[in-house]
């Protein structure tokens, strides 16, 4: 039974079971080559419960959410402990979906979004009450990412995001099934990262334009007057408040795995759609259902396909791996340029395709598509030829597998 001291139970008990299993996997991993992989791969899955802690520790049930089944949401990190000035949950470079649970952690997107409209200087939100202007609240969510780029960099898209596990747990079923991946081409590839940046900038115009009366005091968009009980007006427009999550392929797969496990009441959330073909809707669009769709077919013949496009990486990447920014990162991928004989290992296996680890002399390898997985560093056959490290303290490298085995037996089906 939940109380309201669970969360003083069981995140510090979810905490050490962490931990614990950390140190096994580290020291009991027994395929050398896979050890950081499969490190990573437990830290996404810790990390999906800890995104959404709401669902373990509660409360649940609470009167106003009936309709919408027993997940939580004002809990945690939310109104409950930051308060009015930001009561959303902490912005994070990764797609934690704001819509279906919790304000532990929140999509800085939606965020970047929803600050701009309907809730500029709206002082009610979802539920809660701000405290902060529109510009406060901007220049909170802005800062927030830069701060954790600049110490993680897009470790967050390869260790974190939950929609980064999904891709990753599609290309285990792709291998499982022996299906080769397919790759798109360098000067592809980097038109698709640069392709994010376009993708952020359209969205927030959108957003600035819907709240354009709030902003500069003329109306573009017909019923984005603040007004009403979420700080619209009623009808469509108040259902396409946050543009990009109407397409956005993270939301419908969080609402998807909630309502399997009975967090969430799909009868409900299937009936709060508006026009046509479920065009908009708080929860569910025809869109963002399509985009998943899409998305998850790509996913499995190109690796990590959403990430190559993904606006919040592009902002990851940006904080971080450009600059100024670039010069005071904490996390890098470096390469020791006497010890690397140009295998290319490290590009065959990278599951965006980046390529500066292969091609650069040395250095800080580190570029915008890099998602810092260490997938390159793991399967490196020479000893430190390649490294992450934070605050140039080295956290991984490269080891000599070629002393004691043959290097054709390094798994490169990735």
């Amino acid at each position: 039974m939940v109380t309201e001291n669970s969360p003083y139970i069981v995140v510090p008990l979810f905490a050490l079971i962490v931990a614990v299993s950390i140190i096994l996997i580290l020291k009991l991993s027994k395929d050398k080559t896979r050890k950081i992989s499969t490190l990573r791969l437990f830290i996404q899955i810790a990390a999906v419960f800890a995104v959404f802690m709401g669902l373990l520790i509660g409360p649940f049930n609470v009167e106003i959410f009936a309709p919408l089944g027993p997940s939580p949401r004002d809990n945690l990190l939310g109104a409950n402990i930051l308060g009015n000035q930001f009561p959303d949950g902490i912005s994070v470079p990764f797609l934690a979906c704001y819509y279906p649970n919790g304000r532990t952690v929140t999509c800085a997107i939606w965020q970047l979004q929803a600050y701009i409209f309907p809730f500029w200087d709206y002082p009610r939100g979802y539920q809660v009450n701000y405290s902060t202007s529109g510009l406060e609240k901007l220049a909170i969510v802005l800062g927030s990412l830069i701060v954790a780029c600049v110490v993680l960099g897009r470790s967050f898209c390869g260790w974190l995001c939950p929609f980064g596990l999904y891709q990753d747990l599609l290309t285990r079923v792709r291998k499982a099934t022996r299906l080769r991946h397919l790759n798109v081409s360098d000067k592809t590839n980097k038109k698709l990262i640069q392709s994010s940046f376009v993708i952020i900038a359209v969205f927030m115009l959108l957003s600035v334009i819907f709240g354009s009366y709030a902003i500069f005091g003329t109306e573009i968009v017909p019923g984005t007057i603040p007004g009403g009980p979420e700080g619209t007006e009623a009808g469509i427009v108040s259902n396409i408040n946050e543009p990009f999550c109407l397409v956005c392929p993270a939301r419908p797969l969080c609402i998807a795995v909630e309502c399997a496990i009975g967090a969430m009441d799909w009868s409900y959330v299937s009936q709060i759609v508006y026009g046509p073909l479920w065009i908009s809707g708080f929860y569910l669009t025809s869109i963002n259902v399509a985009v998943l769709i899409i998305v998850t077919i790509l996913a499995l013949t190109y690796r990590r396909a959403w990430c190559r496009i993904c606006p919040m990486g592009g902002l990851g990447a940006l904080f971080s791996a450009y600059r100024p920014f670039r010069h005071i990162a904490l996390t890098k991928l470096e390469k020791n340029e006497a010890k690397c004989t140009k295998c290319g290992v490290c590009k065959r296996v990278c599951p965006t395709q980046a390529t500066d680890m292969y091609e650069k002399k040395g250095g800080d390898v580190t570029e915008s598509r890099c998602i810092l997985c260490a997938r390159c560093v793991e399967i490196c056959p020479y000893g430190d030829a390649l490294k992450i490290t934070f605050a140039g303290k080295t956290l991984a490298k490269s080891r000599n597998w070629l002393e004691k085995s043959d290097s054709s037996s390094i798994k490169l089906n990735d």
